[in-house]
């Protein structure tokens, strides 16, 4: 089966799910309803993708061509626009977007693509250009991500650390910052430890910015870390028949510093 076949298979899938006599849960949806499972099947997907599991990928690309389909289906059936629309609306792009592959236009790098790119958004497409870089920055992404990518914007235009030494140092302030919060006993000290803390945050994932690290990929394989050291911890105590609770906590530390010394749990 060709790409052109599967897609019709899952377009005439989604419209017998939609119609009259389809799926009544399907047929509840609305594109605001299927925010949440967009977002959560994104994330599933970075998830198959960092662990190379090609099987897993494929499964999650489906799930996430499902639900861009659905919801375009149905604005379709609302006379808003038709998901060949949407199709060929993105087609149209990329082929605008890259004249050095579909044109005669001529580029040394990749920033010289970056930058006719952003040339065409305003001279070809009307976009108007954004107040500020930071306008160009989604307020919907998640916190960190969108921490992530205002640095990057910011660092284009020329406003970033000489080296990484100042972040590092402007890490260690922000830590020295929360430190003096937590010495403090003032009733306002919940919002000024988010403040704080929100601050030492920002400055880790600039370092991470500088240093060309994802934070979000590394903060996923740290939470991996955590879960399967967690576990030996708990498989062990079960073993022993120990509690986990506070009192028994110097045996988990114990447990906890041998599941480091395995190689799957490094």
């Amino acid at each position: 089966m060709t790409a052109n076949d599967a897609f019709k298979t899952l377009y005439e899938t989604v419209a017998r799910l939609r119609a009259p006599d389809g799926c009544e849960w399907d047929r509840e949806q609305t594109p605001s309803t299927l925010r949440g499972a967009l977002i959560e099947e994104t994330y599933e997907c970075i998830e198959a993708i960092d662990e190379n599991d090609t099987v897993h990928i494929a499964e999650e690309l489906g799930d996430l061509f499902l639900l861009a389909t659905m919801i375009g289906y149905m604005h379709e059936q609302e006379g808003k626009f038709s998901v060949a629309d949407a199709l060929l609306k993105v087609s149209e792009k990329l082929i605008r977007r890259h004249p050095h592959v579909f044109g005669d236009v001529k580029v040394a790098n990749t920033g010289e693509i970056l930058s006719n790119w952003a040339a065409i958004k305003i001279e070809k497409e009307g976009r108007k250009p954004k107040d500020s870089l930071m306008d160009e920055v989604s307020s919907a992404l998640p916190p960190m991500d969108r921490s992530y990518a205002l640095q990057k914007k910011a660092a284009k235009a020329g406003f970033d650390w000489p080296d990484s030494e100042g972040v590092i140092t402007k890490i260690k302030e922000e830590l020295d910052e929360v430190a003096d919060v937590i010495k403090t006993a003032e009733d306002s000290m919940q919002h000024m430890l988010e403040e704080e803390l929100g601050d030492l945050l920002f400055s880790v994932i600039n370092l991470c910015r500088f240093l060309k690290v994802e934070p979000s990929i590394a903060l996923r394989r740290t939470n991996s870390k955590f879960v399967s050291r967690f576990k030996h911890v708990e498989k062990k105590m079960k073993e022993t028949g120990q509690e986990m609770k506070k009192e028994n906590l110097e045996l988990m530390e114990s447990h906890w510093e041998e599941s480091k010394k395995q190689p799957h749990h490094n």
